[in-house]
């Protein structure tokens, strides 16, 4: 589904699907996304007749990073009820994918987490003396693979 084009893609139009239905079914509007990565860890390795007096570095395992979704607190239970169904003992995977729309709001790439969990919850910081700040909460996900198409 990626589309290739010469001008990069704003970060500012995505939706979000928990996994909880169909592909279609977004049922969450974050205001952010971050944390879409992987790194690859490397050993050093040299044999003792090598001519050259260099290590080579060889692939071994890598790590996903944990993804954190944010959102104005908006009354909806969905997040908050992910998190307490692990707590409880229930098996949390779900296919989370995160759809990057173009100007137009047409879909031009997805990025897709295998068994994402939730792995922490943020509620909202309130202040009494208020200032504008809007409540949010956020939900840090675990996964186990990330791929784009």
């Amino acid at each position: 589904m990626a589309t290739l084009r010469n001008n990069p893609y704003g970060a500012f139009n995505f939706l979000v699907s928990l996994g909880n239905g169909s592909e279609t079914d977004v049922i969450a509007g974050f205001s952010d996304v971050s944390g879409l990565g992987t790194e690859i860890n490397y050993s050093e390795y040299r044999n003792g007749n090598d001519k050259i007096n260099t290590v080579r570095k060889v692939p071994n395992t890598f790590k996903l990073e944990d993804v954190t979704l944010k959102r104005g607190l908006i009354g909806s239970l969905d997040l908050y009820q992910w998190v307490k169904d692990v707590q409880e003992g229930g098996d949390g995977r779900r296919s989370v994918t995160i759809t990057v729309l173009d100007e137009a709001r047409n879909p031009v790439g997805a990025f897709r987490l295998a068994n994402a969990q939730p792995k922490k919850w943020v509620g909202p910081t309130l202040a009494a003396k208020g200032g504008g700040e809007v409540a949010m909460e956020e939900l840090h996900l675990t996964h186990e693979g990330i791929t784009y198409e």
